[in-house]
């Protein structure tokens, strides 16, 4: 956001009045125009005189420049947060196009202004040295990515026509005022033209690692080395896991149950046991891990081992001609595809309804954190569930990849991120296969003024610490009332500042490292961003250093205030031990403030008016909701979101029909009716 050594007194990012005047300048320009846009207008916009603006810029060509670098910042920001997280080239590809056309770069105040700068960008050196640099970035995160799937000449082309529709869509929606296109349908088009230039101009695929290596993340030390399963070896386990679904298919449903509650018992054995590999895995502490993480799957098997014999279809009386009957049967082999943070549930919630309905389960976990998916598929077997119906492929994006793409595959399940959920519907489409995606969040927990304090700072704090911070459905924004927030925030303080942060395996510690170099950077790039964008920092904030932090990936618990919902951290998912207190005063605004996200995994209500908290949870639009409680997931319960937060449910009786396949059936009781 600096201007640069034309101005007199380039604006610090920090600089509150700097960054001010800069807001007021992209909403003169939205409104008024390039014409309109003058110190004057600015000051008045800002209730100061023309002569502060030029202190800060100079002239005008100085605050044009400066707002013009604002947006592209904010752009490029946007962008790298992304592809930090992007886990392959195509997803790197993904991470540009998802960024640019995000609800934050096509709302009509941002696509107005940038269409301003645009229009007077080759009449101003200044505006256009700005426009050549966002320009010459995008190209060549493009080009970078994209010379990793074809030739380096079809990767500048497919760069040049990538970035140039991006524009494209910009200028049609700014000039009609989003009235006439749709982002959505552009970023279909966009992925289209990306996989139909992959399919026409194919390399070799670039060398991946051989080896899956994990490493501890409260040390940094590598734990294990596991080889990754090739396209070749998919095809393996995929014609395995065929022999081994039609003998699981074939036994009854009280079998198949019998085995999954033999797993679920030897898992409730080995808690301990296995608690220790998962928090040695992913840093989460013991405490967590021996209560919560294994048990969880444990109790899934034990649900849908007592399900497995229910699983029918229904009789249809058609009168005297006829009847009719449907039977759900299994769909054959599955695919699954895990996350990192909680490894071993993942593995059980996708498992188990697909055993039970007599699929078998070919299970990727995430590379960071394979271990107990290992350890669950040994188990299996011990169980006495026959070769090759959960087996484990250990692998990166590609892998993944393969899975998907095989023709043996009748069904993907991913937990995941948006974009790895956009990339993995878009491969099973391919093949018209049925997806179930769990995706990403950035859910409401709403505190009213009547609630129960003690409570609503308890339910804050699990839904936004606990794991730190890295679970998909936590309430990160936390709305409270106005009338009682300085209560709430005292209480959170206190509350906060006691919380023991360190070794994962001390069995007092309640926060561990994150879980990777990756996402540390990721979240500290999230603190970083909302401090330079002027949210007020409460607590927290920073990188945990000396003695055995300067090992692992610690993070401070953090709590950022912001007065309104302009913020990037207001509408982007952090995924680490990051909370934002927004403020509200009346339930219609809340309600409101809480759905204008594209996510809608899940939401809370804190209150002792529970008319008020159902008609609230009603008006709300997330798929798994809280009434004075929150990120508690009873298997019985089914899990899912809205919107961009995924497709389909796990857990509960709803699973059971995204992992089967209905036949009808029609019986005629007589002669056939024919008028031949």
């Amino acid at each position: 956001m600096a201007t640069g050594s034309a101005t007199t007194k380039a604006p610090s990012r920090h600089d509150a009045r700097a960054r001010q005047l800069i807001e007021m300048t992209i909403d003169s320009l939205a409104e008024v125009g390039f014409t309109g846009t003058t110190l004057a207008e600015i000051g008045k916009r800002a209730d100061v005189s023309p002569g502060l603006v030029a202190h800060y810029f100079k002239d005008k060509n100085g605050l044009l420049e400066a707002a013009f670098r604002a947006l592209a910042f904010r752009h490029g920001d946007a962008v790298r947060m992304r592809m930090v997280a992007a886990d392959s080239p195509r997803a790197r590809v993904q991470a540009v196009i998802d960024a640019s056309l995000s609800r934050t770069e096509i709302d009509l105040r941002t696509s107005m202004a940038w269409l301003a700068f645009w229009g007077q960008a080759l009449q101003h050196p200044r505006l256009h040295r700005v426009q050549r640099a966002y320009q010459k970035r995008m190209l060549s995160n493009l080009t970078h990515a994209l010379r990793a799937m074809e030739t380096p000449e079809e990767a500048r082309k497919t760069a040049a026509l990538i970035a140039a529709m991006i524009d494209g869509v910009w200028l049609r929606g700014a000039l009609s005022g989003w009235n006439e296109v749709d982002p959505e349908a552009a970023r279909e088009m966009l992925n289209f033209v990306v996989e139909d230039s992959l399919a026409r101009h194919p390399i070799a695929a670039a060398s991946v690692p051989a080896t899956v290596r994990p490493v501890n993340p409260a040390t940094g030390e590598t734990i294990a080395d596991l080889p990754v399963a090739s396209a070749q070896d998919i095809d393996r386990m995929v014609a395995k896991a065929q022999d081994g679904q039609r003998e699981w298919a074939a036994l009854s449903g009280t079998e198949r149950g019998r085995v999954l509650r033999r797993t679920s018992d030897i898992l409730r054995e080995r808690n301990d046991e296995l608690a220790e590999i998962e928090t040695r895995n992913t840093g989460k502490p013991v405490q967590e891990t021996k209560a919560v993480d294994i048990i969880s799957g444990a109790d899934c098997l034990e649900y849908y081992g007592g399900i497995a014999s229910t699983v029918a279809g229904q009789f249809l009386d058609l009168g005297a001609a006829a009847f009719g009957y449907t039977r759900r049967e299994p769909l054959g082999v599955c695919a699954g595809i895990g996350a990192w943070n909680y490894p071993m549930q993942i593995a059980c919630w996708k498992a188990a309804p697909a055993l039970a309905c007599g699929n078998a389960l070919i299970f990727k976990p995430a590379e960071q954190t394979p271990m107990t998916a290992m350890e669950l598929e040994g188990i299996f077997r011990e169980a006495g569930l026959p070769e090759g119906v959960f087996q484990v492929a250990q692998g990166y994006g590609e892998t993944g990849r393969s899975l998907i793409a095989h023709p043996g595959i009748a069904k993907v399940s991913l937990t995941g991120s948006v974009p790895t959920g956009r990339l993995v519907m878009g491969e099973a489409a391919k093949g018209l296969k049925p997806t179930t995606l769990e995706l990403g969040g950035k859910s409401p927990l709403i505190v009213f003024e009547d609630a129960d304090l003690d409570n609503a700072v308890s339910g804050a704090m699990m839904a936004n610490f606990y794991s730190t911070g890295q679970i998909c459905s936590n309430g990160t924004r936390v709305f409270v009332h106005r009338s009682v927030l300085k209560d709430f925030l005292a209480r959170l303080e206190k509350r906060t500042k006691a919380l023991r942060i360190g070794d994962p395996f001390n069995p007092e510690t309640h926060l561990g490292p994150l879980v990777s170099r990756v996402q540390l950077d990721l979240v500290l790039g999230h603190i970083a961003r909302a401090k330079r964008e002027g949210v007020k920092l409460l607590m927290g904030g920073e990188r945990l250093t000396g003695g055995e932090y300067d090992r692992g990936y610690y993070v401070e618990p953090t709590v950022f205030q912001a007065e309104d919902d302009s913020a990037s951290i207001v509408r982007d998912e952090v995924f680490g031990p990051v909370m934002l207190l927004l403020p509200f005063d009346t339930e219609e605004e809340v309600i409101a403030r809480a759905n204008d996200t594209e996510f809608g995994l899940a939401a809370g209500v804190f209150t002792r008016d529970l008319m008020r908290a159902h008609t609230v949870i009603a008006a709300l639009q997330a798929g798994s909701c809280w009434i004075n409680d929150y990120n508690v997931t009873p298997i019985e319960l089914p899990f899912g979101g809205y919107k961009n937060s995924g497709v389909g449910r796990e857990n509960g009786l709803a699973a059971i029909e995204h992992y089967t396949q209905l036949k009808s059936v029609y019986v005629a009781k007589g002669d056939v009716d024919a008028p031949y």
